[in-house]
């Protein structure tokens, strides 16, 4: 049983951080309907990089969940990993302490954007490189996904709950994959193809296609990210990992390992696969990975 920090009480922790979920939400939703309108756009962009843009709602949340969380929990022996604060400078973030807030304020910045609804927020709390505890809002769904390390549910604004719901299926071309709608590449799409799902849903943010497994609506997500270039992040997947295995679900890497927290960059690279099923998860990777070997797909 792990136990937390001294002094925290898990049901008070999750109690608080569900507050900050929905005023993160609001700040979302309102830039979401600011990005409406042209003239409002080119104020919310804080910068020009189209592959990794940054907007005043990243910014944003990223200030709240901070500022309220060292405000609640001062003295606490934490830290907090940011995808934002990384960007400017990650120096005075100490990785070595046992537990870690890992955040991301906006999973899907490309989708909130374009106004497909298909964006996140990612927080989690890692003890010891792996995810304890989990929190993934949907504000266009209103849908709060949270894990306290046993289980998973989600809940609405108004407080109504409802459990998982994740399919089981050990074949692999019944089942139906959810893949990336702005960062595919066509090693991927090459083996999307040769497994030939029985359906194929793109769609932004790793939050949002985590969610959507443990809805039931889909079974399998599978990133893979080509060698020397960008690959997912730590605050990508902390949060998904966290409500996904506390599900019943499960994600590794393609070897069946669990995946590493707090490495070189952050970096979540190789090949990622998450199921519905933890029962099953283990012959899947195998069999994805004898079609990449058979086909010469990807150096594995």
């Amino acid at each position: 049983m792990i136990k937390l920090p001294f002094g925290v009480d898990i049901d008070n922790l999750i109690d608080d951080i569900r507050i900050l979920s929905w005023q993160a939400a609001d700040i979302l939703l309102y830039y979401s309907k600011l990005l409406e309108n042209g003239d409002d756009k080119r104020n919310i962009l804080k910068n020009n990089n189209e592959d990794d843009p940054v907007t005043l709602a990243d910014l944003k949340v990223n200030e709240l969940i901070i500022k309220r969380i060292n405000e609640k929990y001062k003295n606490i022996n934490w830290d907090i990993l940011s995808e934002e604060n990384v960007k400017t400078s990650s120096k005075n973030l100490d990785i070595n302490t046992d537990w870690i807030w890992v955040l991301d304020p906006l999973d899907g910045t490309k989708d909130f954007i374009q106004g497909t609804g298909n964006y996140a927020m990612h927080l989690a709390l890692n003890f010891k490189e792996k995810p304890y505890i989990g929190f993934v809002l949907i504000p266009d769904k209103n849908q709060l996904w949270i894990s306290n390390g046993r289980k998973t549910w989600c809940e609405k604004r108004n407080g109504s709950k409802f459990e998982p719901y994740l399919s089981s299926k050990n074949n692999l071309q019944g089942m139906n994959l959810v893949t990336s709608k702005n960062h595919g590449n066509e090693t991927l799409e090459n083996l999307i193809q040769k497994i030939n799902f029985r359906k194929v849903e793109i769609m932004g943010s790793i939050g949002c296609k985590i969610a959507s497994i443990i809805r039931g609506e889909n079974d399998i997500y599978i990133c893979l990210s080509l060698p020397g270039k960008s690959a997912p992040k730590d605050w990508d997947f902390a949060a998904p990992e966290s409500i996904l295995k506390a599900a019943g679900g499960a994600i590794t890497n393609i070897e069946n390992k669990e995946l590493s927290y707090g490495q070189n960059g952050f970096e979540q690279g190789g090949i990622i696969v998450a199921t519905s099923d933890r029962s099953t998860h283990e012959s899947i990777c195998l069999e994805i990975k004898k079609i990449i070997e058979a086909n010469e797909i990807y150096p594995l």
